[in-house]
């Protein structure tokens, strides 16, 4: 029985997922443009919760804590660039920026742009059901990677990447209809003049149910300062938002 007992400790030792390869550790390295004085520290930044698990190991062992130091970091680096190149902008303006680009939509396409998923260590169930494609995970790993590269190289470093791969297309993203939240900026701008919460009202509804098209309207303190149209109710507020922005000279 002693033998038995002694096979099955040795399978249940045996790792279930493979450590990284130097080769795809420095594959990453190239498409950051950094290497890395401690790789173990990539190594951490690329390990997601299950893949501990699913090596026995302890979950401190995962990603996480990186993630939170390089949110952190992130957040501190976009506010130094907003705070220096728009002198002109209030609090609530540089705010509403910083959010759009540290936002878990940009930065899980920013991470697919580098093709983290590719690298990112993962349990085999996880990668099966896409996890190497999920905007949570990719936008974690990440920050997590900004982390390391912090332990590792300084701020500098950071700076450097964040400009590189966070900011290179800064101007571009801030007029995406798809990324701004014009009915988030249209109440900021409101109540900074004292006018109070706009209001929306469903103008029209065309078309069948499965394709509908709706016209809504914003008003704000009584008076009609924005139309816009969309497939959904939230799309149509977005657009009638935008458009009073527009009108008033606040975007």
């Amino acid at each position: 029985m002693r033998w038995i007992t002694a096979f099955f400790d040795r399978f249940r030792a045996r790792p279930v997922v493979e450590e990284p390869s130097g080769q795809l550790l420095g594959d990453l390295e190239a498409r950051i443009g950094y290497r890395f004085q401690n790789p173990s520290l990539l190594v951490k930044a690329l390990k997601h919760r299950s893949y501990v698990y699913a090596r026995q190991e302890s979950g401190i062992e995962s990603n996480e804590r990186l993630e939170f130091l390089g949110d952190a970091v992130l957040d501190l680096l976009v506010a130094e660039y907003l705070f220096g190149d728009f002198s002109d902008k209030r609090e609530g303006d540089l705010t509403q920026m910083k959010s759009l680009v540290v936002s878990r939509q940009v930065l899980s396409k920013k991470a697919t742009q580098i093709d983290l998923g590719r690298f990112i260590l993962l349990s085999a169930e996880e990668r099966g059901a896409g996890g190497d494609r999920q905007p949570s995970i990719l936008c974690d790993a990440f920050e997590a990677l900004l982390g390391a590269l912090y332990l590792d190289g300084g701020l500098g470093a950071c700076r450097r990447f964040v400009a590189t791969h966070v900011l290179d297309d800064f101007y571009d993203l801030i007029q995406r209809d798809d990324y701004v939240n014009f009915k988030s900026r249209l109440l900021e701008h409101t109540q900074s003049k004292g006018n109070g919460h706009p209001r929306y009202l469903v103008h029209a509804e065309e078309g069948p149910d499965h394709d509908k098209l709706f016209s809504v309207e914003v008003s704000v303190t009584g008076e009609r300062v924005g139309r816009g149209q969309g497939r959904s109710k939230k799309e149509a507020q977005q657009m009638a938002a935008k458009d009073a922005l527009q009108k008033l000279g606040a975007l």
